[in-house]
């Protein structure tokens, strides 16, 4: 008699994943997937994942103790996922259940889309882009669209891992006259190349440029508020690659409209998406 297959629940439909990573799955384990490629709602999850023995899931997707307790034979969760913050480890640690993510994969993809996010925002290419298609652009003009430059200016990044060390890579050749940066432990001088370890504080009132590639944890929630705002210069634009939760996004509206800094370039906002009606 052949050997039962570990039974895998995936999180979205087999289409949403290279069909060569998923025949490997397959040829091992016993794969049920969801319906489509849309974020499963909790009763869903909680009922496909009862009596499997591993899940395969995404940043999306909140695991929490009732999703867990909900398994009766849960031994492996996996996310493709650099973080795990959606993972609620402590209950995953209690039942002894094996954790895998996906660290260091998307380094480079996230620091290209970093910088991406600052020449946009900062060279306002997506209001000259629905200035040209809604006809207000009728005649070039000095101070038009014109936004800070990276020339001479000084770059702050809020975690100096393997992102933000990847991004200050990209944004040297731009002529950045100084970089600085905040986290948890200054780095050791090879990795900072040149970077000044600043506080927090401190290093908002100094930055033209505010770039948030740090990793998500608890104690970030709303890290940028409006005493943060506040703090920062007017000139000034924010960047996020990080996670929603580290930005207080009525906070940032208010500094917006109250003009307490330039402007903000989001790759993460809370709820993903946003509702229709907000936009």
């Amino acid at each position: 008699m052949a050997e039962s297959k570990p039974k895998v629940f995936t999180t979205r439909s087999r289409d949403s994943f290279p069909p060569s990573a998923m025949e490997v799955l397959e040829s091992s384990c016993d794969v049920s997937y969801w319906v489509d490629n849309s974020v499963i709602p909790k009763a869903d999850l909680i009922a496909n994942i009862k009596d499997k023995e591993a899940l395969f899931c995404l940043l999306t997707d909140k695991v929490d103790k009732e999703v867990i307790d909900a398994a009766d034979n849960l031994k492996v969760v996996s996310t493709m996922s650099v973080g795990y913050d959606h993972l609620d480890m402590e209950t995953l640690k209690t039942k002894n259940v094996k954790v895998g993510y996906t660290p260091g994969v998307l380094t480079d993809s996230t620091a290209d889309l970093t910088v991406s996010l600052l020449l946009a925002t900062s060279r306002r290419l997506i209001e000259g882009s629905a200035a040209l298609k809604t006809g207000d652009w009728t005649a070039w003009s000095p101070l038009w669209m014109c936004g800070p430059e990276l020339s001479g200016s000084t770059v702050c990044i809020v975690g100096l891992g393997q992102i933000g060390k990847a991004v200050m890579k990209r944004l040297k050749p731009f002529g950045v006259a100084k970089f600085v940066y905040c986290g948890r432990t200054k780095k050791d001088d090879d990795f900072e190349d040149g970077a000044e370890f600043l506080e927090f504080e401190k290093l908002l009132a100094v930055s033209d440029f505010v770039l948030v590639t740090c990793s998500y944890s608890p104690d970030l929630y709303h890290k940028f508020d409006k005493n943060a705002f506040k703090m920062m210069k007017q000139s000034s634009i924010l960047i996020n690659t990080s996670r929603g939760g580290i930005i207080n996004q009525e906070d940032l509206v208010e500094a917006l409209k109250n003009k307490d800094i330039v402007a903000e370039g989001l790759d993460m906002i809370t709820p993903e998406p946003l509702p229709v009606s907000s936009t």
